[in-house]
Parts: structure tokens; sequence; C-alpha cells
């Protein structure tokens, strides 16, 4: 819910330009809503082996798609009508950023479902599957903690989620090594274990995308860049 963070971006004499402001970010937040239950769903299709949850999974991507279009539209006629300074450009250029991160993690959850239906139809992988179960719990919990750090303006939590990126990195690779090792022992499960690697790759770039998000909402908040710094300057930036 919002919080007192939120009223920086609720103080402008026009009301008009308030619910502007407002609505861009309720509309974001739908969307994030949206595809993060994609990704859920997309995990859970691979476990259970539903083909059909995978097949509305791909359908709705299309409905990501134009919510994309629709807030990149919006946030454009906000610039183009209110020439907004500082806090509020800030705000309203973090949203076209951030909504095509989204944008992306919807692309992810539908190459999961893609491949959750390529193994339906050749039968499930011996391995992998804890470990996607695994990767997947941490960035479905980045995302959502990303778009709750949007929603209350919180930097301090946005940085949290940079540092979760390297530990998902690290369980990606220590997850590869060992699928690359299972292949090695066993070939004829090369073509299954494949794919479930493709899965893990995608879930790694859905905690990629999160941290994206992470490092806009310090950028609003701060007003400085901190993508392609470490995070040990990310977090002199928030601290000050």
């Amino acid at each position: 819910m919002p919080t007192k963070k939120d009223d920086v971006y609720g103080d402008h004499i026009s009301h008009k330009f308030n619910n502007e402001l407002m609505e861009l970010k309720t509309e974001f937040l739908k969307m994030g809503g949206m595809v993060e239950a994609q990704v859920e769903n997309a995990i859970q299709a691979l476990v259970d082996g539903d083909g059909h949850m995978a097949d509305e999974i791909r359908a709705n991507d299309k409905k990501v798609d134009k919510m994309e279009v629709e807030i990149d539209e919006e946030a454009t006629l906000i610039i183009a009508r209110r020439q907004p300074t500082a806090r509020d450009l800030r705000l309203v250029i973090s949203v076209i950023k951030m909504v095509a991160d989204l944008e992306r993690v919807g692309d992810e959850a539908k190459k999961i479902a893609k491949l959750a239906i390529k193994l339906q139809e050749e039968g499930q992988a011996p391995r992998g599957y804890v470990e996607v179960r695994h990767i997947g719990t941490h960035v479905l919990s980045m995302l959502h903690d990303a778009l709750d750090a949007f929603a209350r303006l919180d930097s301090e939590q946005a940085l949290r989620i940079m540092k979760e990126d390297k530990r998902v990195d690290e369980e990606y690779q220590a997850a590869a090594r060992t699928l690359l090792t299972f292949m090695m022992e066993d070939t004829r499960n090369i073509s299954r274990c494949m794919s479930v690697m493709w899965v893990l790759r995608a879930l790694e770039r859905v905690g990629d995308h999160a941290c994206n998000i992470a490092e806009n909402v310090i950028f609003m908040v701060k007003g400085e860049d901190v993508r392609h710094t470490p995070v040990e300057e990310a977090e002199k930036v928030v601290g000050r």
C-alpha cells in the first residue's frame, strides 16, 4: 500500500497532473502483477507437465505486450503535455524503462511455457526440477520486492534486490554445472536436460530484470544513476 513517501508525487497544484502520475504508477504495478503471475504459472506448468496452462501463458503474453505499449503512450503524453521536471521527470522516464523490463520478463515466462510444452511431449527430464523451483522462488521474490520498492519508493529495499542478483547468478551457475555433469554421464537425456538448462537461463534473466527495476527505483528516489556501478557505490548513493 502507498505510504507517505508516495505523497511526493501527489502535491501538484493541478489535480489532473496528480491523477495522471498516480494512474501511471497504478498501470505499471498492474502490469507487474500480471507478469509476476506469468512467471509463477510458467514454473508450475513446467513442473506439473501442464500443457494447457502453458498454452494460456503464451496467449497472455499478447496482453503483456499491449500493456507495455499503452503505458509507454501514457508516459509519452505526460511528457508532452506537462513537461515534467526533476522528480516527476525521473518517475516518468523510469516507468518507460521499467515497462521494457517487465515486457522482457513476460517474454522469459513465454519461453518457459514453450519449454514446458516441449518437455510434456518428450517426457520430463530426469534432473533439474529442484533447481528450477529453487531459483524460480528466488527470482519471483526479487521481482515482487522490486515492484513493492517501486510502490513505496523504498531505495533501501531496492538496494537489497541488487545484492540478491549476485546470489542468483551463483545459483544458476551451480545448477548448470550439475546438469552438464549429468548429461556427460548419461547422453540419452541431453535434449531434455538442455530444455531445463534453458529454463534456468530464463529464470536467471528474470532476476536480472528485477535488478534493473531496483536500479531505476534508486534513480527515482535519489536522482543518481546506479546502473553499471558496483553495489558498494550504490550503497553510498542510498545512504546519502
